[in-house]
Formats: structure tokens, sequence, C-alpha cells
């Protein structure tokens, strides 16, 4: 079987997981797929791994145009994707509808569990600080490497945690509580386009053709995504 060679940020895994089943099935072409947060992938690429097409944050993307590694007019806008808060499953939640009740629910968990490397980790750190309390929060967040915030509220390590909604969704047994107010975001867009020394240049194409059609709108809205 034909195979294409795809890296992904971590927010599109949920939907890409299904999309590519429903691609191999209607193309034969099999999605050999790795998910990583951007940052992570960023240095892979620059380290010289080999994929044929990549999923990124628009930023990251165009990095990666501006280097000479992903054909510029191949690249796709896929989704956007807001940063949201979850508790465990069953837990009180919380108000985050305001900034004012934002700042309250952060300061009164026990400890707020964020990314390091992923987008919603390098805007958390900037909004704390921007809300004037970094130095409160971060003496008690629980700081992800790599993965899934919310797996740290399963055992207990964290009450909140903070991530991209579409992230939030791939773990059982927590609770999305919502987005962070949306005057206090700026949405990240996931990009998807074709490496320049893609080995399976045309299986690439194909499948950013596919990730093109309206049949693919709901299953990103079901894992957490606005088209």
């Amino acid at each position: 079987m034909e195979k294409v060679r795809m890296l992904s940020t971590l927010g599109l895994m949920g939907a890409m997981r299904s999309l590519s089943s429903a691609f191999e099935a209607a193309s034969g072409i099999h999605v050999d797929a790795d998910f990583a947060p951007t940052l992570a992938l960023l240095k892979r690429l620059r380290g010289g791994e080999a994929a044929d097409l990549v999923i990124l944050t628009r930023e990251g993307l165009d990095e990666m145009i501006g280097e000479g590694r992903v054909v510029a007019d191949s690249a796709a806008d896929l989704a956007r994707s807001y940063v949201g808060l979850a508790v465990r499953e069953g837990a009180a939640h919380p108000d985050i509808a305001s900034e004012a009740a934002l700042r309250q629910a952060l300061l009164a968990a026990r400890s707020v569990a964020y990314s390091r490397l992923g987008a919603s980790g390098v805007y958390f750190a900037q909004l704390i600080v921007r809300m004037g309390i970094a130095a409160e929060i971060n003496a008690r967040a629980t700081i992800v490497e790599q993965g899934f915030t919310a797996e740290r509220l399963i055992g207990g390590e964290a009450d909140l945690a903070v991530q991209q909604i579409s992230e939030l969704k791939q773990v059982r047994g927590i609770e999305v509580i919502g987005p962070v107010p949306h005057e206090l975001q700026t949405p990240a867009v996931f990009s998807a386009g074709r490496m320049v020394d893609a080995q399976q240049a045309e299986a690439a194409d194909k499948l950013l053709s596919y990730l093109a059609l309206p049949e693919v709108v709901p299953v990103l809205r079901q894992s957490g995504l606005e088209p």
C-alpha cells in the first residue's frame, strides 16, 4: 500500500486519526502519522527529519516556507483552535466567563497544568504575566513538557488543565469547562503544507485536497476545532 508520511501538531491528533482512516479507505493511501507540539516538530524538521506533509500552527508553517522547506503555494489553513480549561470528571466547574472570574479560578486552583512547548502553553505563560498572577500560578503549576495537560487532572496532580480545547478533548475522565474568554485570546490557526523534498508528493497533494473537502468540517468541529 502507498504511504504518505505526515507530521502533525498535537492539536489535530483527534481529528486526523479519524480523517486518516477515511482517507485511506477512499484513496488506498496509508497515512503514517506522528503527533507532537509544533515547536518540537520544527526542531525535528530543522534536524533533517523527512516528511511528505506537515500540519503546524500557521506561524510555524510560515517559518518552514521561509526556510524553503515547505512549498509555499501548497499551504492551506485547516482549522482554528481556542485555548480552554478542563477539570477532572465530576469536579465543580469554576466560572471563567470573564477576565476577573478566570483570574479568581486560576488563583483558587491548587495547581494549574499547562504545557511548555505547545502553542497553548506559550500563550498561557504570557496571559498570566499580563494578568499579573504569573508568580503565584507558576509557584505551584504543573508544567507538562510534551503531551496532554488534562492527564494531570486524573491523578490529582492539578485541579485545572489549560490547553487547546481539541487537545483537552483527547483525554478521558475529564470535563472541558469552556474557552478562555475570547477577548483574551488569539485563536491558533493550524495549517497544512507539502514538504519541498517530499518523497510522496502526489500522495501528499491528494491528502491536502481531501482535507479541504466539506465532509471534513463536522469531524473538525467534533474534536473541538473551528473549520
